[in-house]
């Protein structure tokens, strides 16, 4: 009698583990994932099943994929809308600024971002909440034999008025010289942006001071975002700033932001114009953005 129940319960404790070691979780068969593995590779698909040593994803493309857990760096669920014919189209890392200029769109709390142009100019941004952000920069000239260093901040309120069609903004670029006195200088603004986060159309006008004093007119500024691709935008950022009746400056530009994983690439040119000069020349632009915190896209990670 000893001996049968010993058995009996060798038998039971090996179905048990056998049972936990296959035990698939129950997975929504609705739901879409995104896996990134090790060796840079991402997948996108229907989750079929997982345990603890692998999952099995249903693509579109390649069919039924199955992943070693060792071999994924990232695993989490994603919202439908971002899948169009099967392919992933990658969230904006930069969706509330153009090439420089914000929109009336705004970090939303926990998100971030670090852009850097030409290598000198310096900025991070987070969200304080999903209204208000704000962003501290400098270009480290201090490196240069101790030479004076632009530093600012930009405290900026974004208002959605109708959600994802039309929002408000406003906020500031508050700077100074660090190594000068009385070299402080910003702008105020105000913006309107109607679209989407991935297209869009920015109106802004805007007060700038320096040494204590403001302009007698403002700046106005026109910019627009088009998404073009799943990793691509067409960036256009345009101002208009009148010289106090010594006629007026145009500052146009056209770019494009290249999604490369979860950075932005921007490149473009702009084109000064000032109406008292004939001359007119071109400005290469270049510059990367690199999220951080809480990133977009990302709603369930495992």
């Amino acid at each position: 009698m000893k001996k049968a129940i010993i058995k009996v319960y060798w038998v039971l404790l090996i179905c048990c583990l056998t049972f936990a070691s296959h035990a698939q979780i129950q997975t929504d068969s609705t739901a879409i994932y995104r896996v990134e593995t090790t060796d840079g590779n991402e997948y996108t698909g229907v989750l079929i099943s997982q345990d603890t040593s692998e999952l099995i994803l249903q693509t579109e493309k390649l069919g039924s994929l199955t992943f070693n857990r060792r071999d994924v760096l990232r695993f989490y669920q994603i919202r439908a809308d971002k899948i169009k014919e099967g392919i992933y189209w990658a969230d904006n890392p930069q969706s509330a600024r153009y090439l420089w200029a914000p929109n009336g769109y705004g970090l939303k709390k926990g998100e971030g971002y670090y852009q850097n142009i030409w290598v000198l100019f310096n900025q991070v941004s987070v969200g304080v909440t999903d209204y208000l952000s704000i962003g501290a920069g400098l270009v480290p000239l201090f490196l240069f034999s101790g030479s004076p260093t632009p530093i600012w901040i930009t405290p900026k309120l974004s208002i959605p008025v109708v959600k994802d069609k039309f929002n408000l903004g406003a906020g500031a670029l508050v700077a100074t010289v660090l190594g000068e006195e009385g070299t402080g200088f910003g702008l105020l603004y105000g913006i309107a942006t109607a679209g989407s986060r991935d297209k869009n159309i920015t109106f802004g006008l805007g007060y700038g001071y320096a040494g204590g004093d403001w302009a007698d007119a403002p700046v106005l500024n026109i910019s627009s975002m088009i998404r073009t691709g799943a990793r691509g935008y067409f960036l256009t950022e345009n101002y208009y700033i009148n010289s106090a009746g010594e006629g007026y400056v145009l500052l146009l530009s056209a770019g494009y932001r290249w999604v490369i994983k979860k950075a932005g690439l921007d490149f473009g040119l702009f084109m000064p114009y000032e109406s008292s000069l004939s001359d007119v020349f071109l400005i290469p632009w270049v510059g990367i953005t690199i999220p951080f915190g809480n990133v977009p896209g990302s709603e369930k990670r495992k």
